[in-house]
């Protein structure tokens, strides 16, 4: 995790302090100005009551001077209610603030903000930090008021009589030296306590979002002991800090009652020479104590050195640069997509190398590869949900960053693999975006993400508030796909959005992304064979390149392809080739052989004659089908029954025309130069 400057005052902090004041300042003076009034009423109050004692000791009239000090104690116990009114709301105030700045900063950042800090950190330090720093307004208006105290009390003393100030003011130095060292050794403590607040909270995110698998580990004791291991750096950064402030104060109180102390026995002296009264000498004792209110010093500095540390954390926040946005808007066009010499890295590893591709407007081009081949980060550079290190990517001709945040937005639509789901109702979360969609295209697009079924199944149908909509995994992802439909746009990106989904159901749902009314450009992040069989060409990653672009048919000959799929693929693959070869392809899915559930590596794909492997008509999509029927399993015999719905001699035609297109056909996705075959050669 970052750690803050040794001060925990960067300089983004400072700014962030000033602009904190700033925003509060009608209220810091208010309370600058009632913490004045305050101490003016405090000052006021032993002169009055010196008065009024010399007065009852000579049996003079004393009424009105009692009437005085009754009202002063009336005015300090109001003047005490507005100074905590104004400090509770003002602190509420600027905390408020803090927050919403760095909220929408955090949210402006995108997913390189949690890469940076991590989720639980950034919560602690928007919820703490931002507690913390919001107190600095107020700190800041309390020490200014809290210098009245000891400055008025010198002034008096030195009004009473000279010496009195001159005997204070030889001890004050010692005094001030004690609170630099204070704000010094304080600094560092609180800055430690608060990064060790910020591992905690990390750790416990993580753990609440893996609360299931805790659970079913049966792990709770050893993930408490890892969350709150911390603890003891916590424990001694807090006694640090306190000693440090505990020091600081047991040093005013030593050097504060001796310079009390001397005041008094000079104004002792001089009662003896009739120079002063005896409420003069009362008067002098008091504004002795009040000039040396250390105390109250040094409760406000703590204040200001916590507010300090905070506004540093925070600080590390802001100096993350939000991406920029242009003000061009999208020129007329299909929704072509251009990588251009795309190199991005994650920390110190280069995930993408220098990528060309092009994506014709309106086609489908799925991207495959192993983990880590850097599919997720194609996917977010394609709608500039990151920036790429070198290159640039274009929408139509654009380079992403000259477009107005709106227009991207709105051109630029995303399903994810773990949808999260915002707004009060389910057709809100359906909705969300720049501008929201009618309530037919809301419905529409369920229809088309197979949600609408089970959205109308809820008690108030899409009026159902989100927080009482339980929903599986699946129909998280189809109301993600739901959003993603709604709101149309030129360029439609679907982050491995559909490996949740039932195979029937994909099935329907990719068949009306490629053969229904969505005419965006399609980039689909795939995992599964069958979802790339649908797909007009894909894009396989490999080693941070593209190490091939073609139709699936043609790359599934490939033995590394199939094994990207996953390590069931060649026996699926042996599997299909067997059963063709004996003339049983068309029931052939119906005696397939069990296997586990990762591997999927043809079974829908053949269902709808998208990508056979081989092509020809040799008893290959017969192989195919019984595929379809090993790779599934327990469901081999549904999947089956959907292959054979399909005829035949159809699904073999369709897959012997898509393996022999050529992979840069007119308005097919391709490489801007020449890639590596697909068996790894070079050219």
């Amino acid at each position: 995790m970052p750690r803050p400057g040794k001060s925990g005052g960067t300089g983004p902090g400072r700014v962030l302090l000033r602009a904190a004041v700033r925003h509060s300042a009608v209220r810091c003076v208010l309370l600058c100005l009632v913490g004045v009034g305050a101490a003016g009423a405090g000052l006021l109050l032993p002169a009055v009551l010196g008065r009024t004692l010399d007065l009852l000791l000579t049996r003079a009239p004393a009424g009105r001077w009692v009437a005085y000090s009754a009202g002063l104690v009336l005015l300090l116990a109001l003047l005490d209610m507005a100074e905590a009114v104004l400090h509770g709301t003002t602190d509420a105030r600027a905390t408020a603030w803090l927050r919403g700045r760095l909220t929408g900063h955090v949210l402006a950042l995108g997913p390189r903000a949690t890469a940076r800090f991590g989720s639980g950190e950034l919560v602690a330090r928007l919820v703490g930090s931002a507690a913390q720093a919001g107190t600095a307004p107020t700190a800041l208006a309390a020490s200014a008021a809290a210098l009245a105290g000891p400055v008025g009390g010198v002034v008096a003393l030195g009004l009473i009589d000279p010496w009195l100030a001159a005997v204070f003011l030889a001890g004050a130095p010692l005094l001030a030296l004690l609170l630099r060292a204070f704000a010094r050794d304080s600094s560092a403590c609180v800055a430690e306590y608060q990064r060790v607040q910020g591992r905690i909270a990390a750790a416990l995110a993580e753990a609440v979002g893996g609360a299931r698998t805790i659970r079913a580990a049966g792990t709770e004791d050893r993930e408490t002991a890892r969350v709150l291991r911390p603890l003891p750096e916590l424990s001694r950064a807090g006694r640090l800090m306190w000693r440090a402030q505990g020091r600081a104060a047991a040093r005013a109180v030593a050097v504060a009652p001796l310079l009390q102390l001397s005041v008094v026995a000079v104004a002792g002296l001089l009662l003896a020479r009739h120079r002063l009264t005896v409420g003069e000498v009362l008067a002098a004792s008091r504004y002795a104590v009040l000039a040396t209110g250390a105390g109250v010093l040094v409760g406000q500095l703590a204040a200001l050195v916590r507010a300090r540390a905070a506004a540093g954390r925070l600080g590390e926040i802001l100096a993350e640069p939000a991406p920029g946005h242009g003000s061009r808007p999208l020129p007329p066009g299909p929704g072509r997509l251009e990588l251009r010499g795309v190199t991005a890295r994650r920390g110190d590893r280069m995930v993408l190398a220098g990528v060309d591709l092009t994506v014709p407007g309106g086609t489908t081009l799925a991207v495959v590869g192993r983990s880590g081949a850097g599919k997720s980060l194609l996917a977010a550079l394609a709608g500039r949900l990151a920036d790429p290190d070198a290159g640039e990517v274009l929408l139509d001709g654009v380079p992403l960053p000259e477009l107005a945040h709106d227009e991207l937005r709105r051109a630029v639509g995303y399903a994810f693999e773990r949808p999260v789901l915002l707004g009060t109702t389910v057709q809100d979360a359906i909705g969300l975006g720049v501008s929201a969609p009618p309530a037919d295209r809301i419905r529409q697009a369920a229809r088309t993400a197979c949600a609408d079924a089970f959205v109308r199944r809820l008690p108030e149908g899409y009026a159902t508030a989100l927080a009482d909509t339980p929903r599986s995994g699946g129909e998280s992802q189809r109301l993600g796909l739901a959003r993603a439909f709604a709101h149309g746009g030129r360029l439609l990106v679907l982050d491995d959005a559909l490996s949740s989904l039932d195979t029937i159901t994909e099935h329907r749902i990719t068949r009306a992304l490629t053969e229904g009314d969505v005419a965006a450009t399609r980039l689909v992040v795939a995992h599964r064979a069958a979802t790339a069989a649908r797909a007009d060409a894909v894009a396989w990653l490999d080693g941070g390149r593209v190490r091939a672009l073609a139709p699936h048919a043609r790359l599934w000959r490939e033995p590394e392809y199939r094994r990207v799929f996953g390590e069931y693929a060649e026996e699926a693959e042996g599997a299909a080739a067997t059963d063709g070869a004996d003339g049983s392809g068309g029931t052939a899915g119906t005696s397939g052989t069990a296997t586990p559930g990762g591997a999927d590596p043809l079974g829908d794909a053949t269902a709808t004659g998208g990508g056979a492997p081989i092509s020809g008509a040799d008893g290959t999509d017969g192989g195919a089908g019984g595929t379809d029927g090993a790779a599934h399993g327990p469901a081999a015999s549904t999947h089956a029954a959907d292959a054979t719905r399909t005829s035949a001699s159809t699904r073999a035609a369709e897959a012997t025309r898509t393996a022999d297109a050529p992979a840069s056909a007119p308005g097919s996705p391709h490489l801007t130069n020449s890639p590596r075959p697909a068996n790894g050669a070079r050219p």
